[in-house]
């Protein structure tokens, strides 16, 4: 799941829930990143591997049309999806310049290649919004330093301590510092928080234009709503009542998903929201044959494996779950791994009142499970269990793994006053999150069935299909939350021997007897650890099963010839102009 996202909150006045409001800002620090990236011309790096590697690095990626059926949409339709994707190119130019200061440089040299070395070398910096891959741990493929824990959200050389003692010693300024909507720059002596709506305030402005221009076009007056709220959060940087309306959106073919969300690309505190864009269009029938899922989230909750005090029933339990096909993406969805689903959003003020959206790309799910997925659990499973994996099953979880963010401890109780999860755990929250989500995903799958809300061919077919996507998973790299967070789930369920490999086949297979109380034991740990908001304990949980070992590795070796994801390339994009 690059992702199956997503991890942020959004601003909260007067309490700090992942983000917070922040309103100072001066004349000298408004735009600031109009300029990034704006030097004059200098000498290209040199590349730190060869052409024959870098090839090989691209063919890690196998392109993908996404196609855009022009004739489905009717002419005021069309004029707003056109709208909306000059508006995400907008948010996508601006993640560029969140995802690291040396990225926009690189690109505007390389803006017309000249040679097959240099093709090569845009292409791949293409993909990965920047000269560190994200398929290897983001280490650079040019002779340049290594990339900054915290990309462009931070001064470079602004530690973690300094960060910390920074707002030890002024309280006023902690919900500004944490808040997802605000870079942390110098100025004199002192360090400050920029509002997004200040330091990329000319871009803001522009994509503000356009998704209020979209609007105009719409009939759906609830996307309409939403389109103009968010035009109004861009320039504000207060983003709550944009999400409770994007929860609001109903009866319409367009749904759009677009604004700073994610928090991955901020790997020194996971606080920093980066800008993403989903265009796409609903698919009512198969969004109705998933709806009632939604239906026992509170029995869900109810079923978790820890103690009742840790439950969280306080969540609005308003849950829709939208079947869409993309259309077009940018920004932070399109660096590297792509997206599959999504569940937004993540502000517990907001969640407390309107619950949670799930979002299921079906045609990016299909193009991965086909090209992807299929070859992997050839080569990596049993004989006898490869007949299991299904598409269903897979899909399945993917809206298991979404429903099952919005479960679990949220606010919790810590130094005597009340924290979301993610402040508490900080940089490993996005890891545990994830693996949380995945691994409740076949826990409440087990469940359902059980309750007869899900057919029981389901059953060995999740188990079986889980087992299969772990090797998809791991090889996005220890380095990023899912890959990392499937490392932990499949030596933890090795080491319960819930999949067990056999030396004579060189072959894994899952015990299904014992599957379903080691996945249940393992929800139990990772829910504690956040009910308990443990950053030692979680840090030595990731340290110990978050790790690659020589059987693992061999085996990943077998599968070199497999696209590690996909590379969407957008009909959109053309006919938009673009």
């Amino acid at each position: 799941m690059r992702k199956l996202l997503v991890v942020t909150s959004v601003v909260v006045t007067g309490l700090i829930f992942g983000c917070a409001r922040r309103t100072v800002a001066t004349k000298r620090t408004e735009n600031m990143a109009e300029n990034v990236g704006a030097a004059k011309s200098e000498a290209l790096p040199e590349t730190a591997v060869d052409d024959n590697t870098l090839r090989a690095k691209l063919a890690r990626y196998v392109q993908i049309n996404i196609p855009f059926d022009r004739s489905k949409f009717g002419k005021s339709d069309l004029d707003a999806v056109d709208l909306l994707v000059k508006a995400s190119r907008v948010l996508d130019n601006l993640f560029w310049l969140q995802a690291s200061d040396t990225g926009p440089r690189l690109r505007k040299q390389l803006a017309n290649p000249v040679g097959e070395h240099e093709k090569l070398l845009a292409h791949y910096l293409a993909i990965n919004y920047g000269p560190y891959d994200r398929l290897d741990g983001m280490l650079p493929f040019m002779k340049i330093p290594p990339k900054p824990a915290g990309a462009s959200f931070y001064p470079v050389d602004m530690t973690k301590d300094e960060f910390k003692a920074w707002i030890e010693k002024h309280e006023k300024d902690r919900d500004a510092f944490r808040s997802c909507f605000t870079v942390i720059r110098r100025k004199n002596d002192a360090l400050v928080a920029i509002p997004y709506s200040s330091f990329y305030g000319l871009r803001l402005t522009k994509a503000a234009d356009y998704l209020t221009r979209a609007a105009e076009q719409l009939k759906n007056k609830s996307l309409a709503r939403f389109l103009r709220s968010r035009a109004k959060a861009f320039l504000s940087n207060d983003y709550v009542q944009s999400d409770i309306d994007w929860m609001d959106v109903e009866g319409s073919d367009i749904e759009v998903t677009i604004g700073p969300y994610e928090v991955y690309e901020d790997g020194l505190f996971n606080y920093k929201a980066a800008f993403e864009s989903f265009i796409t269009r609903r698919d009512p029938i198969q969004s109705q044959k998933l709806s009632r899922v939604a239906d026992y989230l509170t029995e869900m909750e109810k079923n978790l494996p820890i103690p009742e005090e840790h439950k969280n029933y306080d969540r609005g339990r308003s849950s829709p779950i939208v079947v869409v096909d993309l259309i077009y993406s940018a920004g932070d969805t399109r660096a590297g791994v792509q997206t599959i689903a999504f569940n937004l959003p993540n502000d517990e003020k907001v969640r407390k009142l309107k619950g949670s959206k799930k979002v299921m790309l079906k045609n990016i799910a299909r193009a991965k499970f086909d090209s992807i997925l299929m070859p992997i659990a050839s080569r990596v499973l049993d004989s006898g269990q490869y007949a299991k994996v299904t598409f269903d099953a897979y899909f399945n979880h993917t809206l298991m793994h979404e429903v099952s963010h919005g479960l679990g401890p949220g606010l919790i109780v810590q130094g005597g006053e009340k924290v979301p999860v993610n402040i508490a755990l900080g940089e490993l929250y996005s890891t545990i999150e994830e693996a949380k989500a995945d691994v409740l995903g076949v826990y409440n799958t087990l469940f359902l069935i059980s309750k007869g809300a899900l057919p029981e061919k389901l059953r060995e077919q999740t188990l079986v299909s889980y087992l299969a996507g772990s090797f998809r998973s791991v090889r996005f790299g220890a380095h990023e939350a899912h890959g990392r967070a499937n490392l932990l789930i499949f030596n933890y369920l090795v080491a319960k021997g819930a999949f067990r490999y056999d030396s004579k086949t060189r072959r894994y297979a899952v015990d299904l007897s014992a599957a379903p109380d080691s996945f249940a034991a393992l929800a139990h740990d990772l829910l504690m650890l956040q009910a308990q908001g443990d950053y030692p304990g979680t840090q030595a949980f990731v340290k110990k099963y978050a790790c690659f070992d020589k059987r693992m590795q061999s085996m990943l070796d077998t599968l070199h010839e497999v696209p590690v994801d996909i590379e969407p390339i957008f009909e959109a994009e053309r006919s938009s102009g673009l």
